[in-house]
């Protein structure tokens, strides 16, 4: 692998290329492990709940139980002290009704004791498999920011042994924050589109119920609001979809693409108008240069909405014969550029962006005041054909 100072890169990449399988199946594995606690759980939640109901009737029984076997046991003591004012029948009645009230209680007794027991067998269970499922995402997103930054930072191997040394410590802060990205999109999928699914789940039942009970016109028109929830569900999925990586940007390019992303951004944040413009004649990039610049819009994007509370955002881009503008602007909160400058993850993540694209970025902001943000990308060794 390393020949006096001759690396095999070749060798390199292969033994990346083993490892990123061995830890995606791993990943794919610990994901599966973690859907099926997930259901486990939702199951022994609803389990739970039965449990409880069945005790807290069992305790409201076995009270009138008590009750009652307290009034038997006075009416055959009065009996059995005034035996001879009583028949042979009365007699007998008094004690076969205290008899099978006593049975009765010690039956709710053992059950209610029975249900106890579930109720605390399940709650153990319940914390045991919480923890279970909590290690299984970390798992799941430490895997995954992984083989992200093994597939995307380390892709050109040769570029990555060269620049090691000095990319270290930047590649610590880069690995920190996709990680929090990654426990935010497990977060976004777990409350939209899970949440969404299982409330479709619970859902569909009730229709059944409604079907059978009311007939179909009552249940025709919980299938209309059912159906909202599953086209919110689709649209938090392609959301989401649209911000790990859009597959227009493959097949259409970067303007058509950035048109859309932008379009879904302004759906999605209905108080915030986005304002798109594109001017000269646009060529196509090779597919890593494409993401890149599209990474460097929607980050600014991101930034804009979430750090600046921004309701306007203006993205121009303007291609010239060898350079290529981006303009971001927004009307938000701004910011202190001496205060920001080294602690944000986002601005270093952009800047080492437009380094790789042999790029400048100028940053303009002021707290009160806004945002903007001008790339200057230099076109001439990337444009392919088409």
């Amino acid at each position: 692998m390393l020949r006096g100072n001759i690396v095999d890169i070749q060798t390199l990449e292969t033994i990346f290329s083993s490892m990123v399988r061995a830890m995606d199946n791993s990943k794919n594995d610990i994901f599966i492990i973690s859907e099926q606690s997930r259901q486990s759980f939702v199951d022994m939640k609803k389990e739970l709940a039965t449990v409880k109901s069945d005790i807290s009737q069992a305790i409201t029984e076995g009270d009138y139980l008590e009750n009652m076997t307290g009034h038997s046991r006075k009416r055959l003591a009065d009996v059995s002290k005034n035996f001879m004012n009583y028949s042979e029948e009365q007699v007998r009645e008094a004690y076969e009704v205290a008899n099978d009230l006593h049975v009765r209680l010690s039956i709710n007794r053992m059950e209610e004791k029975q249900l106890r027991a579930r109720r605390d067998d399940l709650d153990r269970r319940l914390v045991a498999l919480l923890d279970t499922i909590e290690r299984a995402d970390q798992l799941v997103n430490q895997v995954a920011t992984v083989i992200n930054y093994l597939t995307s930072d380390l892709k050109n191997v040769g570029e990555a042994l060269e620049n090691a040394r000095h990319k270290q410590d930047f590649s610590i802060r880069i690995i920190q924050a996709q990680e929090e990205e990654r426990k935010r999109l497990s977060r976004d999928i777990h409350d939209g589109p899970a949440q969404m699914l299982a409330n479709v789940m619970i859902r569909t039942g009730l229709i059944e119920k409604i079907f059978v009970e009311k007939g179909p016109q009552p249940a025709l028109g919980e299938l209309a609001d059912l159906k909202v929830m599953v086209r919110n569900a689709l649209y938090e999925v392609r959301r989401i979809i649209y911000d790990l990586r859009p597959m227009a940007l493959d097949d259409l390019g970067l303007i058509p693409t950035l048109r859309k992303y932008l379009s879904t951004i302004e759906e999605y944040e209905k108080n915030v108008e986005i304002h798109f413009q594109n001017s000269g004649q646009e060529q196509r990039f090779q597919t890593n240069f494409e993401v890149s610049v599209f990474r460097l819009v929607q980050e600014s994007v991101s930034n804009a909405l979430k750090h600046g509370k921004s309701k306007d955002i203006w993205v121009k881009t303007e291609w010239l014969r060898d350079i290529m503008n981006i303009i971001i602007k927004d009307n938000g909160q701004g910011f202190n550029q001496n205060e920001v400058k080294d602690k944000s993850f986002g601005l270093i993540g952009m800047r080492e962006r437009i380094d790789l694209l042999k790029g400048d970025m100028t940053i303009t902001s002021t707290p009160g005041n806004g945002t903007m943000i001008h790339f200057r990308i230099p076109l001439r060794n990337e444009i392919i054909d088409g």
